[in-house]
């Protein structure tokens, strides 16, 4: 038993948790496996408290902060005349601020830990080392998501670009000016290190659980040949892109060719989005990692194929460490793939959008090759990719800043 474990403050701007997908899980399988070395404090932002009870065992205390609604008038003008972009605005909170400020009034820690650069502004100026984790490259998203804007929302591009550089602009403050930071990947730390000027960016790679690359598959592969996007949290713009390139330019192909094929688009508010979309070829449903509805496994050992062409990169995709390490085959993009070491064609498929769907109906109608891949990410997975190893190499970083084991 650890009897000197590390103190850590950990910030989140949600309850870490399982029935979530991308940060969100992150954190809580971070926290899960740390809890053995470390004593956690955690203070998270959230609307509700749903998760609550998945994360509490794994933490010496945790305190929720409320969160307002996204949209009010007032973060509306204070973004428009302050210095901080609207993502950032909507993470600043007094009782935020409040709460972490007591805990480190009241309490010794050997080091901070955020998760997300958004949630900085909230912790006061302090002589305790604080490591930020960005899971992902908000200001490169954004951006992307301006410059293909379309249609009457280009009306919108002018403001959106002034939102765009304030949040360049403070993501890369917060590289610059905190004690340690930490990249979701090797293409992630060398644009940090590029823009900063650091050679100190260090790395926390994304993983999975043993109950993925373990698992026994729970339903029989679908008889028709199927395509699954997901499973993912739909409200993530990102994802929103990728399903619409499916629909748009991809599918109508597919469902040429192979008229029987099947598309699972599958995630956490599915049906909101793409609920119009429901037919007998298009199944549009959520999936929770807690059993309640069908859970991700189901949807991974189901398909045939994930398919999921991304437009633009940063962090590392859950979806896609889950799915490799059930056997699934992926079709994506080179933007898609981002901190995951794969050979291609022999790990997932990587190809240019205009060859995606070439690339996928090669695949759905090669059973043997579907199966090799299958394996092979498996493999990849359970030797690179668990969590295990992930927070081993967190917990090294840890020690090499506050010199305890």
């Amino acid at each position: 038993m650890n009897t000197n474990k590390r103190k850590i403050l950990m910030i989140t701007p949600y309850i870490p948790r399982l029935s979530q997908s991308g940060g969100q899980n992150s954190s809580y399988y971070s926290i899960k496996y740390l809890a053995k070395d470390n004593d956690i404090t955690l203070i998270c932002f959230s609307r509700d408290t749903e998760g609550l009870s998945e994360v509490k065992p794994f933490c010496k205390k945790v305190i929720v902060v409320k969160r307002g609604k996204t949209w009010n008038l007032k973060k509306i003008l204070s973004t428009g005349f302050g210095p901080y972009p609207f993502l950032v605005t909507n993470y600043i909170s007094a009782e935020f601020k409040k709460a972490i400020q007591s805990e480190i009034d009241n309490n010794h820690f050997d080091l901070i830990h955020c998760d997300c650069f958004y949630p900085m502004p909230n912790i006061p100026k302090t002589d305790i080392p604080i490591v930020l984790v960005d899971l992902t490259i908000e200001y490169g998203v954004y951006q992307h998501y301006v410059e293909n804007l379309k249609g009457i929302n280009k009306i919108f591009t002018p403001l959106l670009w002034i939102d765009v550089l304030k949040l360049k602009y403070w993501e890369t403050h917060y590289w610059k000016n905190t004690h340690t930071v930490v990249a979701f990947g090797h293409d992630d730390q060398k644009l940090i290190s590029q823009v900063t000027g650091r050679n100190d960016i260090q790395i926390f790679q994304n993983g999975v659980d043993k109950k993925f690359y373990d698992s026994i598959a729970k339903t029989e592969k679908s008889k028709k040949p199927s395509v699954l996007f997901g499973v993912s949290n739909m409200k993530w713009m990102q994802n929103r892109e990728s399903v619409d390139m499916i629909i748009n330019d991809v599918w109508p192909k597919i469902k040429k060719e192979i008229p029987a094929c099947q598309l699972y688009i599958v995630g956490r508010f599915a049906p909101e989005f793409y609920g119009h979309l429901q037919s007998k070829d298009i199944i549009v449903t959520e999936a929770d990692h807690d059993g309640e509805l069908k859970d991700p496994q189901f949807y991974y050992h189901l398909a045939w194929i994930l398919l999921a062409p991304m437009g633009s990169g940063g962090g590392t995709r859950n979806k896609f460490l889950e799915a490799m390490a059930c056997r699934l085959p992926i079709i994506t993009t080179p933007e898609g793939m981002g901190g995951i070491a794969i050979e291609n064609y022999k790990h997932a498929v990587i190809c240019s959008l205009n060859n995606i769907t070439k690339e996928t109906i090669k695949l759905l109608g090669n059973s043997k090759k579907r199966q090799q891949i299958g394996i092979e990410a498996n493999k990849l997975i359970k030797e690179k990719y668990s969590y295990e190893q992930s927070v081993r190499e967190l917990n090294q970083i840890y020690e090499n800043i506050t010199g305890k084991k």
